[in-house]
């Protein structure tokens, strides 16, 4: 998997009260001058992995009085595992995870403030919405550096067949649109399109951007309350109307992950299929020959709003490391603009650097490369970003019941209520 699932209850409070900030061990700086870093990557596939432990090699080869040593994370345990190192005095001196995992750990006094340590030619590079991502109250907790937009991967012989009309980032389809095509797309045993929703929140607020929907309130007093408005329900009632009314979205995908649905789209059971930017490298390697196949931007909302919900991969330092600021020098190594065109390459996706988007290689059309770049002005900071108590509110409230609605078990009025009171009680512990 590409980010971590967050565990079901793994944060039942906030972190500034699970964690007791000094309780841990003082690290020391090596003895004869050399500093010794320890940098934990969350790369899993080859190509970045690869990519990852070259640009270490690089940089020790380079620097013999700072070595960093490359270790290997998980997305599947980095959470908990972030919290035992903290907790220990153990952690990482750089600290690969995401956005929306970081708000526990940066209230609760575990991630360095960045401000001051980070190059000029950094802060320049990486626009300004990417690092909104990484602020946490006044303070700036890590470095966004990949990012991947949703977009639809459709079957190039089925939509040529249907005679619908094949949207471009210039000329999206809206919402409505993109429910008609999708009808004219089932026929068959073919449907207009399968939603893996098995973690239906992230990309239902995520998309939600483009219909102005926000869930999310932040009051004068700096507290959160959710509140489910028409245009937080555009999106949802969209799927649940496609897998329920029309029925031109498969039901059975509703409980799979993103993988799980590319045999069917292999197949022709599915003529689109809402996925995240870098799958397209599974699909590359995956589809048998012959397979014709294109990238689509996601619908848009009114007055084609692109806007989309993103959570970045970042790189963190940790606040207990004597080595601050050799750390702030590997990132900017590390994220030089032909440094992050090769990471980018390596997992599929989008840099956050402005020079780095510019770079031939990411505006090929091939493999859809072009399509996504064109869209990486329109990604914006994920709804719940420094929300504390999301991780609790997504996998005991919002999981479950986008789950029951979209599948049909559960009707509009239900999904609200069940969102919001539940959910503002959730939220609440989390701000007293």
């Amino acid at each position: 998997m590409r980010r971590r699932s967050l565990l079901a209850g793994a944060v039942a409070a906030p972190a500034a009260t699970a964690l007791l900030p000094g309780c841990a061990p003082e690290r020391r700086r090596a003895s004869g001058g050399k500093a010794r870093l320890r940098f934990q990557s969350l790369a899993w596939q080859k190509e970045s992995v690869d990519a990852t432990k070259r640009l270490v090699r690089e940089w020790n080869a380079a620097h013999p009085d700072i070595e960093v040593e490359y270790v290997q994370g998980s997305w599947d345990s980095v959470h908990d595992q972030l919290l035992t190192s903290f907790e220990a005095g153990e952690a990482p001196d750089i600290i690969h995870d995401a956005a929306d995992d970081l708000a526990d750990f940066a209230y609760g006094g575990y991630l360095a403030d960045l401000d001051g340590l980070l190059s000029r030619r950094l802060r320049d590079d990486i626009p300004e919405p990417s690092w909104a991502t990484a602020m946490f109250g006044d303070g700036v907790f890590a470095v966004p550096f990949l990012q991947e937009p949703r977009v639809l991967i459709a079957n190039r012989a089925l939509l040529e067949k249907a005679r619908v009309r094949v949207p471009t980032v210039q000329r999206p389809w809206s919402w409505a649109e993109f429910e008609d095509a999708a009808k004219e797309l089932t026929r068959g045993g073919t449907h207009g399109v399968a939603w893996p929703l098995k973690e239906p929140v992230s990309a239902t607020l995520n998309l939600s951007l483009s219909t102005g929907g926000k869930l999310f309130h932040r009051g004068a007093d700096g507290k959160v309350t959710l509140r489910f408005d028409a245009a937080d329900q555009r999106v949802p009632r969209t799927i649940r109307d496609q897998v329920v009314r029309d029925r031109t979205a498969s039901r059975t995908t509703l409980g799979m992950g993103g993988s799980d649905t590319l045999p069917g789209f292999f197949g022709g059971k599915y003529a689109m299929v809402p996925l995240g930017f870098s799958y397209r490298q599974q699909i590359v390697q995956q589809a048998p020959k012959g397979f014709e196949w294109t990238v689509l931007p996601a619908p848009a909302g009114p007055h084609r709003d692109q806007r989309q919900g993103v959570s970045p991969q970042t790189l963190s330092i940790a606040e207990d490391s004597p080595y601050k600021e050799e750390a702030a020098r590997f990132i900017d190594f590390l994220l030089r603009p032909p440094h992050m065109v090769r990471l980018a390459l390596g997992d599929w996706m989008l840099p956050t650097g402005r020079r780095a988007l510019d770079d031939p290689a990411l505006r090929t059309r091939r493999y859809g490369w072009a399509t996504g770049t064109a869209l990486a002005g329109s990604l914006d900071q994920a709804p719940a970003q420094s929300v504390r108590g999301y991780p609790e509110w997504k996998d005991k409230v919002a999981t479950p019941a986008l789950q029951e609605y979209y599948s049909g078990a559960i009707g509009l009025d239900s999904l609200r209520e069940r969102l919001v009171k539940d959910g503002n009680l959730v939220l609440a512990r989390y701000q007293r």
